[in-house]
């Protein structure tokens, strides 16, 4: 059972590592065949919630991430509206996951392509994305929870696929209220097709809904129970990605002029520290988020309002890098974000315990 299981991830990760490179090759920007947080920043600048010109579109992939979630999860009969866990703290660990992922340019998942596509500073971000999942493992080993979820009406876990059904039609529509990057002006103007980026992003959310890909969960289950089944899939990611890349011609490794990247070694470790002590907090990464609230659990919607509202934050008060590099304003966020996430550890952890001691 757990070696078909395995089987099955791999075959996922390859197809979603090929996937990703297509949208490349397709119009998305160089390395960005998939990232939840680019195009979390990329959407909420298209609603005004920045003023950031480069980065403003819709991204059709997180729409088709979270309806094909829900697809899979209703046919499968797994879709359960459950929610009430610590949301307000749910929220802050989005927000600062976000600060921490546009500190270094990507999510986890983004961190694989640009490895793929030869990027060695991802390499860098790995090291640094590992220490922060070790470190939530810490107290994870400790008794650290955010508490129970609570299941809740129908209509409560419908409520986010049906917005991104909305956001789909204020991209076709493109009212003048729906901001759009100009050709030419930044990767908010790169992008393939809608229609081919919609179904790309369904068919990885059905793979993501049914393997439970998750990169957190990855390292977090190989370091506590010694098991490989998730990193497997992002293995399969890396390796296809990889082969598509050398095969297309778009490998080009080394750490200076990568595509929307930059070179400062520390930063991009505490960014992707950030990443990993928070989504292990949250108990997944962005993708798994994402995945999750298209299954109806709005925990899992919080956390990725949370992501938006980190995004906004970032593009309007300078907190995001460019290729330039860190700005002085995001070091000092990513820093107040392992300050708040070491307390949010910290208070968790020691409620569970009294809660067991009483």
């Amino acid at each position: 059972m757990i070696k078909n299981e395995k089987i099955v991830i791999v075959i996922a990760g390859i197809i979603i590592g090929i996937i990703s490179v297509t949208l490349v090759l397709l119009g998305n920007p160089a390395n960005m065949g998939f990232c939840i947080a680019c195009f979390v920043r990329d959407t909420a600048g298209a609603l005004g919630l920045h003023r950031a010109t480069a980065v403003q579109y819709i991204r059709p992939e997180i729409i088709g991430l979270v309806l094909g979630s829900c697809l899979m999860a209703l046919s499968k009969k797994e879709f359960s509206p459950r929610g009430g866990s610590s949301p307000l703290t749910r929220f802050i660990l989005g927000f600062f996951v976000m600060i921490g992922a546009l500190m270094f340019l990507g999510c986890p998942f983004r961190m694989i392509l640009r490895l793929a596509g030869g990027d060695l500073n991802a390499l860098v971000g790995l090291v640094g994305f590992i220490c922060g999942i070790l470190a939530g493992i810490f107290f994870l080993n400790r008794g650290y929870t955010l508490k129970r979820t609570y299941s809740l009406p129908k209509i409560e876990g419908v409520i986010f696929p049906v917005i991104q059904i909305v956001f789909l039609s204020l991209l076709l529509a493109a009212p003048a209220f729906i901001y759009f990057t100009e050709a030419g002006a930044g990767p908010g103007a790169k992008h393939a097709a809608i229609a081919i980026s919609l179904a790309a992003g369904i068919l990885v959310g059905i793979l993501a809904q049914r393997t439970r890909l998750c990169m957190v969960g990855g390292i977090r289950d190989l370091v506590l129970f010694r098991e490989w089944k998730l990193l497997l899939g992002f293995l399969a990611i890396l390796a296809s990605a990889f082969v598509m890349n050398t095969a297309t011609g778009n490998l080009s490794v080394g750490f200076a002029n990568q595509p929307i990247a930059h070179t400062d070694g520390l930063w991009n470790f505490l960014g992707m520290l950030t990443v990993g002590f928070g989504s292990t907090l949250l108990g997944g990464c962005p993708l798994r988020q994402m995945i999750l609230a298209g299954e109806g659990n709005t925990d899992s919607v919080i956390t990725v309002i949370g992501l938006f509202a980190g995004a906004a934050f970032a593009h309007n008060f300078s907190l995001a890098s460019s290729a330039k590099g860190p700005t002085t304003n995001g070091m000092i966020a990513v820093a107040i974000g392992l300050v708040v996430m070491l307390i949010i550890a910290v208070v968790n952890t020691r409620k569970a315990a009294a809660t067991v001691n009483n």
